[in-house]
Parts: structure tokens; C-alpha cells; sequence
């Protein structure tokens, strides 16, 4: 069970990340949707599937979004109501501004009778004014169910500009987070330097490292790459040259993003962090679906390698 492997500090937790669908769109064609959901994601065999709550972050960078934002229908609801039959664990992204104190209270109470995994997400930047701040939905967790598998976020190329992104993973430990989602690896350095921090100051300080579980995410094209750039992803200079002069961006992509997760696999492995991976599928062009279940078939491979 995923619940066992987080809290048991397993290396090698392995996700499958997508996004639920438009809220614009007809039931009819939610429905469809969520059955091509099922039959791909029932093949896989992941930990577990993850839902986002995606928030605009429009207030974030005074650059111009290269796509526009839309907003998707909320994860629980869509895991609840559109995907009964896929047996997979959930992992449910929770944007905590969008919600009221008192919803939220209500969620909380709603799932106490079965075993529930979230990511609590804050506010895209301090700009936001949020009904609800990511403190005071760790508190509520706390309070109301205690017992749900609450994870966060560690974002690597934060580390690398303000180098605290690891005091606010033991921070969030504190608050009772049980392991760590990252926003998506193109950064290697990045990665291996927040790694390096988390591992030194766990046996400093006498903490049980938990699961540092790295996202990874096919890129297939070049206005794809401008916007994870505009997402706050740090993609190096040539990096980015290496995937535009390619002739195949998207299959250099998966070779990247399987060589970085080798890379920080073995480079866990050394320093005892339980390293994870979370393949994101949040395109809707099959060649970029087939592409994430490619690297997922992948990264499986390195982890049987390495056990």
C-alpha cells in the first residue's frame, strides 16, 4: 500500500501525476475522458496516480503566459465521481486558497473514514490574498484528521537562489508532512545541491529522512518548454539548446529526464535518501501521453536496477 511504503521510508515510490479535466466541459466529455484515464492508468502499475489543483499564476511573473489559463474541474471531485473503478491510490493536490477555512474543515472531516494522501499547495506568490493560508491547513490537518498522509513540495531551484529550500522541508516534517512531491527536475545541479543540504542537516539534527519524490515531465515542443520556463522550472542554457537542435524534442526529453533520474537515484541511494519518482502526464497530445508512460517504463527499469 502507498500509505505503508511513505511511512515506512521506501525508496523507489513510483507515481503517475495528471491533471483532471476543463471545468468547461460537457459531462459527456468528462466522462470520456475519465475513461481513457482509467484504461491507461489501470496498466501501469504505479503506487499511486496523482491529481493537481491547478491555480493560476498569472500574479506570480510580470511575463505573459504562453497559454491561457483555464480552470480545471477540482481533484477530489473528479477522483470521486469520475474514477470509481481505477483500484490505483490517490494523491490529491489541494490549492488551500481556493478554499475557506470552513470548507476545508468539511473536507477534512469528509475523508476521515478512509485513508487519504494530499499535497497541500500554497499561494502561487505572496501577492495572492488567500481566504486560507498553507500554516492554517496544517493546523486544521492536525485538529480535524490527523491521520491523512499529508505530503508538500521541495522545489530545487529555490534551494539554489535562497538556500533554505531543505529548512522548509524539515519545517513542513514538522507540520506533519510525510514526504515530498518536487516541481519538475531539468536542473541537476539544483537537484543535487538541495539533496546534498536535506541529507546533511537530517543526521545533524537527528531526523528520519522521508521520501523525496521527483517529478519529471516530457517536453514536446518548444512553446511546451517556454512554458515550464514561465512556470518557474530552470531548464539550463544548454540544456534547452541540446532539446530546440535536437530534430526530436520530445524523445531527447525522455532521454534526459531518465538520465537525471539515474543520476540522483544513485546519488540518493549514497546518502540514504529514499528517492521516488512522479512521471506527470498533464498533455493531451497521444504523443506526449505516450511519451510519459515511456519514461515511466524507464525510470521502473532504473529502479529495478538499483534494488
Amino acid at each position: 500500500m502507498l500509505t505503508d511504503k511513505i511511512r515506512n521510508r521506501e525508496k523507489g515510490i513510483l507515481l503517475y501525476g495528471i491533471t483532471p479535466p476543463k471545468a468547461n466541459n460537457t459531462e459527456e466529455k468528462i466522462k470520456e475522458i475519465a475513461q481513457k484515464h482509467i484504461e491507461r492508468i489501470s496498466k501501469l502499475d504505479v503506487d499511486g496516480l496523482v491529481l493537481y489543483d491547478i491555480q493560476d499564476e498569472s500574479d506570480r511573473t510580470n511575463e505573459k503566459r504562453p497559454f491561457p489559463f483555464i480552470k480545471t474541474m477540482n481533484p477530489c471531485e473528479y477522483s470521486k465521481n469520475y474514477l470509481q473503478e481505477l483500484k490505483t491510490p490517490r494523491i490529491v493536490y489541494r490549492a488551500v486558497g481556493n478554499y475557506t477555512a470552513k470548507r476545508f474543515k468539511e473536507w477534512l472531516e469528509e475523508t476521515r473514514p478512509t485513508q487519504v494522501h494530499s499535497v497541500f499547495v500554497g499561494a502561487a506568490s505572496y501577492e495572492q490574498k488567500n481566504p486560507l493560508s498553507l500554516k492554517e491547513a496544517y493546523k486544521l490537518k492536525r485538529e480535524v484528521n490527523d491521520n491523512l498522509c499529508l505530503g508538500g513540495i521541495a522545489i530545487p531551484e529555490r534551494h539554489t537562489k535562497k538556500g533554505d529550500e531543505h529548512l522548509r522541508v524539515f519545517s513542513k516534517i514538522d507540520d506533519s508532512c510525510e514526504y515530498f512531491i518536487t516541481q519538475c527536475i531539468y536542473d541537476l545541479e539544483a537537484a543535487k545541491i538541495f539533496l546534498t543540504d536535506y541529507a546533511k542537516y537530517a543526521k545533524e539534527h537527528n531526523y528520519e529522512m522521508v521520501p523525496i519524490i521527483l517529478t519529471l515531465t516530457p517536453c514536446g515542443s518548444t512553446k511546451t518548454l517556454d512554458f515550464m520556463k514561465w512556470l518557474g522550472i530552470n531548464i539550463p542554457n544548454y540544456l534547452e539548446e541540446d532539446l530546440k537542435e535536437s530534430g526530436d524534442i520530445l524523445d531527447a526529453s525522455i532521454k534526459l529526464s531518465r538520465d537525471i533520474f539515474e543520476e540522483l537515484y544513485s546519488f540518493g541511494l549514497k546518502r540514504g535518501i529514499p528517492i521516488g519518482c512522479n512521471i506527470e502526464s498533464v498533455a493531451i497530445r497521444k504523443a506526449e501521453i505516450d511519451a510519459s508512460v515511456k519514461l515511466l517504463d524507464e525510470i521502473k527499469a532504473i529502479i529495478k536496477k538499483y534494488s
